[in-house]
This record gives C-alpha cells, structure tokens and sequence, in this order.
C-alpha cells in the first residue's frame, strides 16, 4: 500500500528483562480476568447476553481494523464498516439469512465508493479494505453463534476460548523468557519456535482436561485432537494478524487491554478458531 509507513517492530530479543517482565504480567493478569467473565457470560447470563457481547465485540475490533490503517494513512469507510461489520455479525443469529446480510453489505459498500469529494480522484482502496475488515472480522466472528446454537454448544464456546487463551499466554510465557529461535522473522519477529510449540502442547493439554471438566459428551480422543487443531489454526490466525500489522507499520491494533494491545490483538487467534472448531463439531466430533 503506498501510503503505509513501513515501520520496525521490535523483537523479544531486544527488550529489556523488566520490559517483558512488565508486559507478561499485565498479559496474564488480563487472560485471569477476562476468562472468568467470559465464562459467566457463556454460562450463567441468557442467550442475549452472549450474543450482545459478540455483536460488541465484532464492532470494537471492527473499528479498530479500520483505525490501523487510517493511522497509516489507508482511507477507509470507517462508519459503514463499523454498522454494517456488527450487521453481518448479528445476522448470524437473527432470521435473516447472513448471505443476505453480507450481500447487501457488500452492495452498499460498493455504491458508497462512488462517491468522492470535488476534484477528488475516484478510490476503490477504501472500499476494499473495508470489506476486507468485514469479511476478516464480523464475518469469522459470527461463526460464534452456530457454534453456540450447536448441541452443548455453550461447552463448545468454553473449550474455544480455554484452548485459544491458554495456548496464547503459554506462547507468550516460553517464548519471551526461553524463545531463542524466531519462527517467521519476517512476519512477526518476536514469535519463537519455542513458544509455537509451547502453545501446541498446552491446547492439547488444555482441552483434554476440558474434556474431563466441562466437555465430557465428545471422548479423549476426539478432545485431543481438537487441542491440537485449535493450536495449529490459531497460530496461522496470529500470523496472517502480525502480517496485516506489518504491512501498515504498527505493532498493536489499539491500547484497551493491557499487556495485549488492543481488542483485534486479543481475538487474531479466535477469528481463525471460532470457524474452524464449529466445523469440527458439526461435522468430525459428532
């Protein structure tokens, strides 16, 4: 994109001791906190409850996808991204189909970048990029909803969100104390192998004590190897996130959760889980 500022960003390596020492608490302290939220929401509060939360969260990391590039100065259509991204969320769980409701969104997107200030050139990067967040985020988002409306469907959110966030917080705790071996410099320089195996083999670990926990109904088995499928796609989600954040030369999406960045840095994983779980209960865990 030419108007991005390709702008370093530095690796673990680098950082001084009391720097990631500072970071990793404020990561864990957060994942202590949110979870147990989350897992009130999913199990003590009514179907509307969790709903609104994915609806919200779908628009705050909606609008902080459209905020990382207009920092970089990549115009986009930050308001119809915002209503129509949390449209397409909701359609998930509403009668409308959510073909439709992409489809019109898609439309009105489409038509809206016809229209340009005077003596303005005519720009289709706008447009693109905010289907792109739309597709990216509401629409992985919205996979949620299926896999809430699922046959225990609010243990299958649970070990979504156990499996992810554990993994996620091991990678971070190997790799910014032992990590010596970068896994995709390129892409994201301070992601090691070390830390990449570390949250492989927590997600195993993790579901199948979620399997003896909460989610008795699937076998040892079939939990194992939903672990270790959730920490395979949830790395290639951190990834292709490290990689949308490079190319616009910024290292976090926003400042609301500390020790992760923004909302958009917490759920890199989850965009790529949420789809790729729904489709392993309902079509291989059955």
């Amino acid at each position: 994109m030419p108007h991005a500022r390709d702008v370093p960003v530095p690796g673990s390596v680098d950082a001084t001791a009391p720097v990631r020492g500072a970071a990793l608490l404020k990561r864990v302290l957060s994942t202590v906190v949110l979870l147990p939220i989350f897992v009130g929401i999913v199990m003590l509060g009514p179907v509307w409850v969790f709903g609104a939360t994915v609806v919200l969260v779908s628009g705050v990391a909606q609008w902080e996808f459209t905020g990382m590039f207009e920092r970089a100065g990549v115009r986009t259509l930050r308001w119809l991204g915002l209503v129509g991204g949390m449209a397409v969320t909701a359609s998930f769980a509403l009668p409308v189909s959510e073909l439709v409701a992409f489809t019109t969104m898609l439309l009105v997107v489409l038509l809206a970048a016809l229209w340009r200030p005077r003596g303005a050139r005519l720009a289709w990067e706008p447009a693109a990029v905010t289907l792109f967040g739309i597709c990216y985020v509401n629409w992985l988002l919205g996979y949620g909803f299926w896999l809430r409306d699922l046959p225990g469907g609010a243990d299958w959110v649970l070990l979504l969100v156990w499996v992810t966030w554990l993994g996620e917080t091991a990678a971070y705790v190997v790799g910014s104390t032992l990590g010596r071996t970068r896994l995709a410099p390129v892409i994201s320089p301070r992601k090691t192998v070390e830390g990449a195996a570390a949250q492989l083999v927590v997600s195993v670990l993790a579901a199948a004590v979620a399997q003896v926990w909460f989610i008795t109904q699937i076998g040892l088995g079939r939990a194992v190897v939903a672990g270790l499928f959730l920490g395979v796609v949830g790395q290639l989600g951190d990834l292709v996130e490290s990689a949308l954040k490079r190319s616009v030369g910024t290292k976090d999406t926003g400042w609301l959760l500390p020790g992760h960045g923004g909302l958009l840095d917490r759920l890199d994983s989850l965009l790529f889980n949420t789809p790729a779980l729904f489709y392993y209960a309902r079509f291989i865990a059955t």
